[in-house]
């Protein structure tokens, strides 16, 4: 891999955990000398590890191997603050760091490093789209494969019917744990009847991990009639909607009940689930906002 890095400049280094990035810290210090070719830099440098002081005096290049990621807030504001004159005064920063926002707020560009080569370099926010993309594409791999059994915090119900499975679909409507923001999803909910019903009710709720409710629905709000269902029957229900929700973790609710709320099965918090993004948005819901501007 060959790159170099300007000085005056602070260098964001990003990208799956590999110890290659944090080899390149070593080689641009010195610490370690390269298996073949070489690192043309004879100037003072000084590396810091996640777990080391602080220390910011000047040097003519400096290292940072996610050195920003236990420090308090106070801690960090002050550095970036050291970090800003550092820079001015000439110093060549390389930060490693897994941070979207360290990065963008800190760098003059970023070197996305991917399985141990230089997969792209170039303005920060550019750079962390073309990683996060990736990201995300390797996540919805991931998520497909992934089994998260349903696993209620509380059930209850007086047994007229059971939920057999609540499941979270992608866009292809496959089975995923993770969702896109911005796709079309689905959640389906499978529901066998043990007794006759005259009028059941199926619904669902998203809440955040820590309980905020986000959205939740039911077959007699869309206007959709499931009853009469006899005993021995399953009704597989799906909601679908687009995934306006901002990157976080969620949590899904299910029951089925009567008109007036008697619950037949109640899954509390019963499939965990997540939503992924190639950007950062703040919140629980992504408006998608338009931007216009008028310069007067």
């Amino acid at each position: 891999m060959t790159a170099l890095a300007p000085a005056g400049a602070v260098v964001g280094l990003t990208g799956e955990d590999s110890p290659i990035p944090g080899e390149i810290l070593r080689l641009a210090v010195g610490a370690r000398r390269p298996d073949t070719g070489e690192v043309e830099s004879d100037r003072p440098a000084r590396l810091i590890g996640a777990s080391d002081p602080l220390d910011l005096s000047p040097v003519a290049v400096l290292a940072l191997d996610h050195a920003m990621a236990s420090r308090d807030d106070l801690t960090r504001l002050r550095a970036r603050l050291e970090l800003d004159d550092l820079r001015r005064g000439g110093t060549t920063i390389l930060l490693l760091s897994h941070e979207p926002d360290l990065l963008l707020g800190l760098c003059d560009e970023v070197w996305w490093i991917d399985e141990g080569r230089l997969a792209a370099r170039g303005e920060p926010g550019e750079v962390l789209a073309k990683y996060h993309r990736q990201l995300s594409r390797r996540l919805g791999a991931w998520a497909r494969s992934a089994n998260r059994p349903v696993s209620p915090s509380l059930r209850r119900g007086d047994g007229r019917a059971s939920i057999t499975s609540l499941r979270t679909l992608d866009s292809q409507g496959r089975p995923s744990i993770v969702w896109r923001s911005g796709d079309p999803v689905s959640v389906e909910a499978a529901v066998r009847f043990a007794a006759d019903v005259e009028d059941p009710v199926v619904g669902i709720m998203i809440r955040t991990r820590i309980g905020f409710e986000v959205f939740g629905t039911n077959t007699e709000l869309e206007q959709v009639r499931l009853g009469p269902v006899r005993a021995g029957e399953t009704l597989t229900v799906r909601f679908s909607f687009a995934c306006n929700l901002c990157p976080r973790e969620y949590t899904l609710t299910a029951a089925s009940h009567d008109p007036d709320g008697v619950w037949h099965d109640w899954l509390e918090d019963a499939v965990a689930f997540s939503v992924a993004d190639v950007r950062y948005t703040a919140g629980v819901a992504n408006l998608r906002a338009a931007v216009t501007v008028d310069r007067s």
